[in-house]
């Protein structure tokens, strides 16, 4: 049995996380179940979409990632299985799966449709217990995608605010806030390449942050910009919440020059 890898935004005051492991667990008792997050904002789809895209390329080939932000539950939106030949992944059709499967550019798309794979009674407000999870378990189980549903050729698409050049300085934006009050941008450093000379600050909001390796190097209580574990660039506070302070939110633009 493989690995499962969960995201949700059922949070862990409740039982539903819990009640969606056990129904991995009836299906595959065996399997490793990895808590990724549960706490991302309710119905927070781009959250999840960066969520899974900074992270799960440093689980082992084989693991399968099961997505569950979904604020179209019960509706007509589909239910997808993604095969990427090292990984699987698992979601509604609402983009949560998007910039990952951008980025392994090669993949089996299927609609989950066989409902010899689910439970005779499905509700309409839990897919993430009767849809996702039983067919996370198969796949981590059996590992064929082609008996999931019949192959779809798209799925819907998240913008993503690509770093660009204008007059000398890279644009970027803010993606993801994390519960630091560190502020992620889109801004990798490859998009510094494009400048003449490496920046030694960011501007944003008005304020600017000295470009920094780790944070220790601003002092306490100051901004600062630097290249995160993810391998973008983000803006924080030594030992304070840069969102906070500086009243960041996602979809503001960074400047560096």
């Amino acid at each position: 049995m493989g690995i499962i890898a969960l995201i949700t935004d059922f949070g862990t005051r409740d039982w539903y996380a819990g009640e969606m492991k056990g129904a991995i667990l009836s299906v595959a008792p065996h399997a490793t179940i990895v808590d990724i997050a549960h706490d991302l904002d309710f119905g927070d789809i781009t959250g999840a979409a960066f969520s899974l895209l900074s992270c799960y390329r440093t689980f082992p080939q084989g693991t399968v990632f099961c997505v569950v932000v979904d604020p179209g539950v019960g509706s007509s939106r589909p239910a997808l299985a993604a095969g990427c030949g090292s990984y699987f992944f698992i979601g509604p059709d609402n983009g949560v799966l998007s910039w990952t499967l951008e980025r392994e550019k090669t993949y089996s798309l299927r609609r989950i449709e066989n409902r010899a794979l689910l439970p005779k009674q499905v509700s309409a407000t839990f897919h993430g217990r009767d849809i996702f999870a039983p067919i996370a378990a198969y796949l981590s189980s059996v590992g064929d995608i082609d008996t999931v549903g019949p192959t779809v050729t798209e799925c819907i698409t998240l913008p993503w605010c690509e770093p660009r050049l204008d007059n000398g300085r890279i644009i970027g934006t803010i993606v993801y806030i994390d519960r630091f009050g560190n502020a992620i941008t889109t801004i990798t450093r490859n998009a510094f390449s494009l400048l003449p000379s490496s920046p030694t600050s960011v501007s944003l909001r008005g304020s600017q942050f000295p470009l920094c390796t780790f944070y220790q190097e601003a002092g306490t209580g100051k901004g600062l910009a630097y290249f995160g574990a993810s391998g973008y660039l983000e803006i924080a506070v030594n030992r304070g919440n840069a969102s906070v302070i500086f009243g960041l939110r996602t979809g503001d633009a960074v400047e560096a020059a």
